[in-house]
């Protein structure tokens, strides 16, 4: 318990309500979308939410510019949303200039999941219309969400967080990380017999197994393009390290050997090396080490706290506390290949990012004054969008 703390300490996160959308920048003509609903819905809710669910997607896409008057567009998004008992489904015909563009349909079972059928006919558009993809939008997000002394659940929700389901209840469990592309498994951290254990749930059948526990800590901070090997953060020998572990053989890697803390391993390039945040400096700070020849490097010069990264390819977003300026920490984005380096948001305290299966969008937690949002950035659009959870705070999350 004593090192799960400790790395909730080093990389810890706060949430709270209501979203909000904020443009870091405009300025690109984009083609002009007006939604018309032809819906003959009953439910005046259902029908009203969907609508503003399509609108929101709509404007995070960042391929239109939304509009009210339909004359004055150049597409068309019109859609039949139909409810038979408790299968949901949609209509939709995209028209320009009077002609029809594509039509296509979708379905899905569940009435409360109508955001993923929204983001999957936004993500269907895109593409047909051949507009830059946004198939990370229907994508699930993972949640470990704290509701109290060492009580956690773990969450299922779509990028806006209106989509909320429990996955795991009853104690403290925490750190969900993805277990493949599929998104129908995933790892994550509890107790079995006071010792930090790393269990799999299959979502599909709702099984959890065993992974591998150990004394002091164990979190799975990042899984292998082929799925077949873990990084963990473990600390059986009282400070943590980062592991490989190999699910097929069950046999275990210990990568970097530190007296200090060295936490949050991520493949990067290829699965070649991996970056890592360590304590070696006398603060948080972004490392890489080479798997092959165990050359460590340091790759970020400038903050003194660094204490969250993700990766996706050859690219890294991190966390980093800006000098002279107290409290605010804001995301950099870097290649591993170049000394390339761009800053992702302006203010504010903004956490733990995580990026999208593209590698086009990064998610993120936002402190809003007293409370926080799920923040979401759109790289190439220079856009930001927040969303807010309700109940609970978030502890972690995964994409």
């Amino acid at each position: 318990m004593k090192k799960i703390l400790m790395l909730l300490f080093f990389c810890s996160i706060l949430f709270g309500q209501d979203a909000t959308i904020s443009v870091v920048n405009k300025g690109i003509q984009l083609p002009k979308i007006y939604i018309k609903d032809q819906s003959k819905l009953n439910d005046l809710d259902l029908k009203k939410s969907f609508y503003n669910m399509l609108s929101n997607d709509i404007k995070v896409s960042s391929n239109f510019e939304l509009i009210q008057d339909e004359k004055q567009s150049d597409y068309i998004f019109s859609y039949t949303l139909n409810k038979n008992g408790k299968l949901l489904d949609i209509d939709v015909e995209i028209l320009a200039a009077g002609e029809t563009k594509t039509r296509f349909y979708e379905q899905i079972l569940s009435i409360e999941e109508y955001p993923f059928l929204a983001h999957k006919s936004i993500v269907q558009m895109v593409k047909k219309l051949g507009f830059a993809p946004v198939d990370w939008m229907d994508h699930k997000i993972l949640i470990a969400r704290t509701q109290g002394n060492k009580q956690s659940d773990i969450l299922l929700a779509d990028y806006t967080l209106t989509y909320q389901k429990v996955l795991i209840s009853k104690g403290l469990n925490l750190f969900p990380k993805w277990a493949n592309k599929e998104q129908d498994a995933f790892y994550f951290t509890a107790y079995e017999d006071e010792i930090p254990t790393l269990y799999k749930y299959n979502i599909k059948n709702k099984n959890i197994i065993k992974i591998i526990s150990s004394k002091g800590m164990i979190v799975a901070s990042d899984v292998s393009d082929d799925g077949k090997k873990i990084l963990l953060t473990m600390a059986p020998k009282d400070q943590p390290d980062v592991y490989l572990y190999d699910i097929g053989t069950k046999n275990l890697i210990q990568i970097t050997n530190y007296t200090g803390i060295d936490v949050n391993g991520n493949f990067v390039d290829n699965d070649k090396n991996i970056v890592f945040v360590s304590d070696r400096l006398g603060y948080p700070n972004i490392f890489m080490q080479n798997m092959d020849s165990n050359l460590t490097q340091q790759v970020v010069f400038h903050g003194k706290n660094n204490s969250s990264v993700s990766t996706h390819k050859h690219y890294m977003v991190y966390s980093s506390r800006e000098a002279n300026q107290r409290g605010v920490f804001n995301l950099y984005l870097m290649s591993t290949q170049s000394d390339y380096i761009r800053q992702l948001t302006a203010n504010g305290k903004n956490l733990f990012p995580r990026f999208s299966s593209d590698g086009e969008s990064v998610v993120f937690i936002k402190y809003l004054g007293s409370q926080s949002a799920l923040g979401v950035i759109r790289i190439n659009a220079n856009k930001a969008f927040h969303y807010g959870l309700k109940v609970g705070k978030i502890q972690s999350i995964d994409w």
